[in-house]
């Protein structure tokens, strides 16, 4: 997984988790709020209501007290109470009624069809509400819910009623206000509750979509400088590449055509004067022992140039040998004390490890000769009671600012060189240094990497053209 899509993972995962926390928390105490609105809206219509219906029933009262406060109580008073009584309404639903206390309907202003029925035993959903409204007035009165159909419209609707009883008349008087009002004003808050967490929702969803967008711009912009710095390092290595290469080529250039080719063009001079001596009959064996001595003196050169491509010694010996042979080599050109000890049971590396540390160890000790000041150095070869190696390159020179030089593309390609040359073959880099403390080392390949590169040798092995002959002979 790319760094870019890791650091934008990174933080837009906790960024979505704590809106989405935040916006769960928001519809949960709005969900409340609303509840505890409504409820508050609910208590005070009710009690608006109550008092309201309370208020009627005292008018009405006031009205027909006079009558009801004469003793003789004559039938055509009762009556003129109860017109009395039929007249007084507030609006289209708003009316009183007149029951017996046995249930009989005595007045009713929209329904003059119930006069003389008796409805003591009519029910709704709760029960027989012309018996609870008896019973409340009986009791000193009071309110009463209960359902009844609204005149205005003939549904059955929810009612609040408040009663008293005329107990000398054996009368229910009272009145009553519908309630499908209270559901209508509910359902508005409960709508406008809704929109308000939908608008909550909608903010919090703008506001992440913009912090994905911000944090995709941020690792855009993280990415782009990081290819920036990445191609300034690979281009800056590819020149350095080419400029080793070419001096490498003029060095061996130099050193053939100075040295092994002068000696050679010595041994031919020398053998065709043996030559000439031969044909005149004289011995040649001081020109033949001088042409000897310069051929000798060419091989010599030659194997030196190829030690320095290739140490022998890395073929033949191992790499511990070539180890301790190139920190004598460096040790008496620079004057250093350099250690090469090697510690646990030394074991088979395949070769493209071999040749990894070997070259990680020529450029530590190549760094430490240019850069390092160092008195003392150990070239420290690690075989793991694992399976694994470790090459651990210590000195006691001036060291240096590791972040600094990790951050400038122009220094650290040495370091970017062990790096690479290590991830190739599975393994990691790791550098303790500071300035003025000297550097610490480590060019670590675990067992499965070293399990991996001789799985791969193995391969090779066998489809090499060698291979392909021996099975043949076998066959």
């Amino acid at each position: 997984m790319r760094l870019r899509t890791k650091v934008i993972l990174l933080s837009v995962l906790p960024l979505l988790a704590a809106l989405a926390l935040i916006a769960v928390v928001i519809v949960v105490q709005q969900a409340a709020l609303a509840r505890r609105e409504q409820q508050l809206v609910q208590g005070a219509y009710m009690d608006a209501r109550r008092g309201e219906l309370r208020h009627y029933v005292d008018l009405a009262m006031s009205t027909v007290r006079p009558i009801y406060d004469e003793r003789d109580g004559a039938p055509g008073r009762r009556n003129e109470a109860l017109r009395r009584l039929g007249a007084l309404d507030y609006g289209p639903d708003g009316y009183f009624f007149v029951y017996d206390l046995d249930g009989t309907v005595l007045m009713h202003s929209r329904q003059p069809e119930l006069v003389g029925r008796n409805l003591l035993n009519l029910r709704d959903t709760d029960g027989e509400p012309i018996r609870r409204l008896i019973d409340q007035a009986r009791a000193g009165g009071g309110y009463v819910a209960y359902e009844w159909r609204k005149p205005s419209n003939g549904q059955l609707a929810a009612k609040l009623g408040y009663v008293i009883a005329l107990e000398r008349w054996h009368w229910m008087v009272g009145t009553g206000l519908y309630l499908d009002d209270i559901g209508q004003t509910l359902r508005r808050v409960d709508e406008d509750a809704r929109r308000n967490i939908g608008a909550t929702i909608a903010w919090i969803a703008g506001i992440a979509l913009l912090g994905i967008v911000l944090i995709s711009a941020g690792g855009l912009t993280l990415n782009v400088s990081e290819h920036r710095v990445a191609d300034a390092r690979l281009r800056l290595m590819a020149r350095q590449v080419v400029q080793s290469q070419e001096a490498e080529r003029a060095h061996l250039a130099r050193e053939l055509h100075d040295g092994t080719s002068q000696t050679l063009v010595s041994a031919k001079l020398l053998i065709e004067s043996a030559l000439e001596e031969g044909r005149a009959g004289r011995m040649p064996a001081a020109a033949l022992e001088s042409a000897l001595a310069r051929l000798n003196d060419a091989l010599g050169e030659v194997r030196g140039i190829s030690h320095r491509l290739r140490p022998a010694l890395l073929d033949t010996l191992g790499l511990p040998a070539a180890l301790h042979h190139l920190a004598t080599e460096v040790g008496d050109a620079s004057g250093m004390a350099i250690a090469a000890p090697v510690r646990g049971t030394a074991s088979v590396l395949p070769d493209v490890v071999v040749t990894v540390l070997f070259r990680i160890a020529q450029e530590a000790l190549t760094n430490c000769v240019k850069h390092a000041r160092a008195a003392r150095v150990e070239l420290a070869l690690v075989y793991g009671a694992d399976g694994g190696v470790r090459l651990d390159i210590t000195d006691d020179g001036a060291g240096f600012d590791l972040a600094a030089v990790q951050r400038d593309p122009h220094r650290g390609l040495g370091l970017r060189s062990m790096r690479e040359r290590l991830a190739a073959v599975g393994g990691r880099l790791e550098i303790e240094t500071s300035p003025g403390h000297g550097v610490q080392l480590r060019a670590i390949v675990a067992a499965a990497a070293l399990a991996r590169m001789h799985g791969l040798d193995a391969a090779d092995h066998a489809t090499s053209p060698a291979a392909a002959s021996m099975k043949e002979a076998s066959a």
